[in-house]
C-alpha cells in the first residue's frame, strides 16, 4: 500500500513538471523569436528538453508498476533506471549543448535592440511555474526523506526512485537558469553590450550539463546493480533473524531492482538437523516470508557454508528493525 502511494506520487510529481515545462517551454519560444535573445534561446532549449524528458519519467513510472512474470521473476523496476538515462542524454543533447553552442555562436554577433520587457515578464512566469512544480518535487523528497531520517539532499542523491531525482534536479537548474537568463539580459539591457546575453545562453548549457552528468551516472550505478546502504542491509538482516528457524546469517547480499525495490541473496544457518527435504521447505517458507515486505521483489537462500562466521546486528538495531519492516531509500 505505501509502495503505491509513493508510486503514485510520483507520477503526480512527473505530470505536474510535465505541464509546468510544457507551457513555459511555449512561452520561452515566443519571447525568443520576437526579443532574438540568447539568453531566452537557452532557456527555450531547456524547457523543451524538460518536456521531453518528462515523457520518459512517465514512461518510466508506467514499466516500473508492472508485476513480476516467469521472464522477470523481479519485476520490470530496472527499466525506470534505463528511461531515466534516457531522459538525462536528452537533457545533455538537447539542453546543455544547443545552449552552449548557440551562446558561443553569438559571442562575436552584433545583436540588435531587444524587447526587454518581454523577456522580463516571461522569465517571471516561467519562475512561477517552475516554483511550482519544484515545491512539489521538494515536498516529496522531503516527506521521504524525514522517514529514513536523513537530509533532503541526501535523499534526492541516493534514492533509488530515479524520477524523483530527475525532476528534483531538473526544477531545481531550470530555477537557477531563469536567474542566470534573468542577469544575462539585464546586463545586456544596461551595458547595451550582448556579450553577456551569450555569456547566459552558455552558463545555462554548463549548468544543464553538470545536472546531466550527475543523473546519468546514478542512473547507470543502478543499472549495475547499486548496493543497498548499511541501514537497510542491517534491517534486512534483522528480518531474516526474526524467523524461528534461523540460528544465524553468514552472507547477505542486496542490491536494488527497481525504486524501492531489492533483491535478496542469503546463507543462513538453521536451527536444528533437520532431513534435506524439510530443509528445502523451511527455505522456501523464509523467502516466501521475506517476499511478504513490499520491498523485496525477490528472496534467494541457501545453507551457510560449516564454520563460515555469523553477520552481527548493528548495536543498537536500525529504527525500523522491530517492526519486520525493510526500509529502502
Amino acid at each position: 500500500m505505501a509502495s503505491r502511494k509513493r508510486s503514485s506520487e510520483s507520477l503526480s510529481t512527473v505530470i505536474l513538471a510535465f505541464g509546468a515545462n510544457l507551457v513555459i517551454a511555449i512561452a520561452k519560444t515566443i519571447a525568443a523569436t520576437i526579443t532574438g535573445s540568447a539568453s531566452m534561446v537557452a532557456e527555450a532549449a531547456h524547457s523543451w528538453a524538460d518536456s521531453g524528458n518528462e515523457v520518459f519519467l512517465l514512461r518510466a513510472e508506467r514499466q516500473a508498476a508492472r508485476p513480476s512474470d516467469a521472464s522477470h521473476p523481479s519485476g520490470y523496476g530496472r527499466e525506470t533506471y534505463v528511461w531515466s538515462l534516457f531522459a538525462a542524454v536528452g537533457l545533455f543533447t538537447a539542453g546543455a549543448v544547443v545552449s552552449i553552442l548557440h551562446g558561443v555562436g553569438q559571442l562575436g554577433a552584433r545583436e540588435p535592440e531587444t524587447d526587454y520587457l518581454v523577456n522580463y515578464v516571461v522569465l517571471a512566469v516561467a519562475f512561477v511555474f517552475e516554483g511550482i512544480s519544484f515545491a512539489q518535487s521538494f515536498r516529496q523528497a522531503r516527506s521521504m526523506a524525514a522517514a529514513r531520517d536523513t537530509g533532503t539532499l541526501e535523499h534526492v542523491f541516493r534514492t533509488s526512485n530515479p524520477t524523483l531525482r530527475a525532476v528534483f534536479a531538473e526544477d531545481a537548474a531550470a530555477l537557477i537558469g531563469l536567474v542566470i537568463a534573468f542577469l544575462g539580459v539585464l546586463l545586456h539591457e544596461l551595458t547595451g553590450n550582448a556579450i553577456f546575453d551569450a555569456l547566459g545562453s552558455i552558463l545555462v548549457g554548463v549548468l544543464l550539463a553538470v545536472v546531466a552528468i550527475v543523473l546519468i551516472d546514478r542512473n547507470r550505478r543502478f543499472l549495475l546493480g547499486e548496493q543497498t546502504p548499511d541501514r537497510v542491509t542491517q534491517a534486512a538482516l534483522a528480518a531474516i533473524l526474526r524467523h524461528p528457524d534461523v540460528e544465524k546469517v553468514t552472507y547477505l547480499h542486496l542490491e536494488y531492482v527497481g525504486p524501492g525495490r531489492v533483491f535478496l541473496v542469503a546463507a543462513v544457518d538453521l536451527v536444528g538437523d533437520d532431513r534435506e527435504s524439510d530443509v528445502a521447505d523451511d527455505l522456501y517458507a523464509i523467502e516466501q516470508q521475506l517476499e511478504s515486505d513490499e520491498h523485496v521483489a525477490e528472496a534467494v537462500l541457501t545453507l551457510s557454508r560449516r564454520g563460515a562466521p555469523a553477520l552481527l546486528l548493528a548495536d543498537p538495531p536500525p529504527r525500523d528493525s522491530d517492526s519486520g519492516h525493510i526500509p529502502t531509500a
